[in-house]
């Protein structure tokens, strides 16, 4: 580990320790420690919501694909990220994604076996999983990146689960447990995201590790394409 990364480390885990006092889920401690970093970091303003509408998406594709139909919805339909949605603020007020996160928490099968109880039916938090996964694929179809990270554990994804190809599928036949950020393709069709899935449940510094390397990536794609000044005032 580099002498950069011990620092980084340490202060994270500061951080962690300070807001575990007083946050109950791993997913907000983690997000909490990902936010301190950055900010102090690239000295950048965020913008953390836990729900987006869908209809203000919608808005926002007739804006930028006036050549399409989009049909309207419930003005109270949402979806809502287990981690919610972290924007990057720039100085005119507008506001880019660098990271959505969900949890996924799936299977008890191996304590129904050891209860002399039948086996469950598999997949139903990965199917909800797959309406979010549409929804803000669209909603970043206009850039070149899709900061989304899921963090799965539970029996249903041990390696010798077929839950593990459902996975695959939503990450459009990609590898799972590995950062995906920038598009792949000629035209960056390929919006993969990271989906991280394991049986054994993700420890809160792991994942403020990979979120933070999801960040990071998605503010240099930001800073590359639109210019840092749009981000930061000159000292």
């Amino acid at each position: 580990m580099s002498k950069k990364e011990e620092l980084r480390a340490q202060r994270v885990n500061t951080i962690i320790n300070g807001v575990s006092k007083y946050q109950e889920k791993d997913v907000n401690i983690a997000l909490e420690a990902v936010k301190s970093y950055i900010k102090e970091e690239f000295n950048v303003i965020l913008k953390h919501d836990k729900t987006i509408r869908l209809m203000d998406i919608i808005s926002k594709l007739k804006l930028l694909y006036n050549d399409v139909h989009f049909t309207e919805t419930f003005e109270s339909s949402n979806m809502r990220p287990d981690g919610g949605i972290l924007y990057l603020a720039s100085l005119s007020d507008s506001y880019f994604p660098v990271l959505i996160t969900e949890v996924k928490n799936q299977g008890t099968n191996d304590l129904r076996l050891k209860e002399g109880k039948s086996i469950q039916a598999m997949g139903n938090a990965i199917e909800r999983l797959g309406k979010n996964v549409i929804g803000f694929r669209t909603f970043l179809l206009n850039e070149g990146i899709f900061p989304f990270v899921c963090f799965g554990y539970g029996y249903d994804f041990n390696p010798s689960s077929s839950i593990n190809d459902r996975v695959k599928t939503i990450v459009m036949f990609g590898e799972l447990n590995e950062v995906n950020v920038v598009n792949f393709g000629k035209t960056g069709q390929f919006n993969r995201g990271s989906f991280f899935f394991r049986q054994s449940k993700w420890e809160i510094q792991e994942m403020v590790e990979i979120m933070i390397d999801i960040v990071e990536k998605s503010i240099y794609y930001y800073f590359a394409k639109y210019g840092k000044d749009f981000f930061i005032k000159n000292n």
